[in-house]
């Protein structure tokens, strides 16, 4: 064998050395959250960089119940044209055949498929991709992976392929892990958190307020008379009443805030870095939007009103996360005895 193909040999095999140790990275770096957001972000950072790819998509579900992959903001690099829609119905005939053909394909090959162009197609085709990988786990897929041209412009090679199947197969895992997640710490009814999520994420938030100086709030919040809608209109009333008002309270979160179901017709509500002054006004926009909302069942026009309390979290008296709950639960119980459809806040250590 002559000296210059056992270089290239070396060189080959080094390289897969390293490659696979980027793997491993990669798997820790997936596996490091649990958050849906910053996975997929992460995600299409590491194809980028290690494809050198001028771009990266990722059609995917947005939640567990969802029925269709959406590109939506999980892009870089491409041109995404205004008022096209980036998406495929889970039973759409391209999802079937990723997931009997879960290898890299070239547009090409997608080209020779046989797949009719409807508009789903033809919106994806629009984005000029080079390769399309599916991130399929435990027989399904679960999301597809679109990447642009490689910034040397040369052709995705064979083993480019192998790799890059190996990283979406890490993905696809990471995904399911997280959906998983969502679904067990997720109230099916009204699509916010669990009480127990809230509690865990409420205990690690006072403690970084408590390491930084930051203030934080909890808000309690309680539909009134609920009883009345199940009892004049059935339970499926009530389900709507649940559904509508859960909706108007996580349109009035940020991201980094977490809005749960604490229980029955109970809500709670955690805002970072927020004082008493501002969380007041926050429940104060969610009781108003509350009030004036019109919810329509089986042609009946109803009105919903809640009640709501506020707390401030206060390291002096806050030795627990129940214990500032249970102050927000108090002040939400005066708001009750003092006519409804109101907002109550509660003072430093109590009310």
């Amino acid at each position: 064998m002559s000296q210059k193909k056992i270089s290239e040999e070396k060189v080959f095999f080094e390289k897969q050395i390293y490659d696979l140790k980027q793997l491993l990275e990669i798997s820790k770096s997936l596996n490091s959250t649990m958050d849906f957001s910053t996975l997929i972000e992460s995600f299409l950072y590491i194809c980028m960089g290690q494809f050198q790819t001028i771009g990266a998509a990722l059609f995917t579900k947005a939640d567990f119940d969802a029925s269709s992959f959406q590109m939506g903001q999980n892009f870089y690099g491409f041109d995404v044209k205004e008022g096209v829609e980036y998406s495929f119905p889970e039973d759409h005939p391209f999802i079937n055949f990723l997931a009997k053909n879960p290898e890299c394909l070239t547009i090409e090959q997608l080209n020779n498929s046989g797949l009719k162009k409807d508009e789903a197609l033809k919106a994806l085709l629009s984005l000029e991709p080079t390769l399309i990988v599916p991130l399929k786990v435990k027989g399904h897929i679960n999301g597809i992976l679109v990447l642009g041209q490689q910034i040397n412009q040369k052709p995705y090679s064979d083993y480019d392929k192998e790799h890059m199947t190996a990283i979406a197969s890490l993905a696809a895992i990471a995904i399911n892990n997280a959906m998983l997640l969502e679904m067990s710490t997720t109230d099916m009814m009204t699509h916010l958190k669990l009480k127990h999520f809230f509690y865990t994420v409420l205990a690690e938030k006072l403690e970084m307020c408590e390491n930084k100086g930051l203030s934080l709030s909890v808000i309690m919040l309680d539909i009134d008379f609920f009883k009345r809608f199940n009892d004049t209109y059935g339970h499926a009333c009530g389900d709507l009443v649940l559904q509508k008002v859960s909706s108007v309270i996580q349109q009035n979160t940020r991201a980094q805030d977490l809005a749960a179901r604490y229980g029955g017709e109970e809500f709670v509500v955690l805002l970072c870095e927020t004082d008493s002054d501002i969380a007041e006004k926050i429940a104060e926009r969610i009781r108003y939007s509350i009030e004036n909302m019109d919810i329509v069942y089986s042609e009946q026009h109803l009105t919903v009103t809640i009640s709501a309390g506020v707390a401030q979290y206060d390291p002096q008296t806050d030795s627990s996360p129940k214990m500032l709950v249970d102050r927000a639960d108090k002040a939400l119980y005066i708001s009750k005895e003092t006519g409804r459809n109101r907002v109550t806040v509660a003072g430093p250590g109590g009310l």
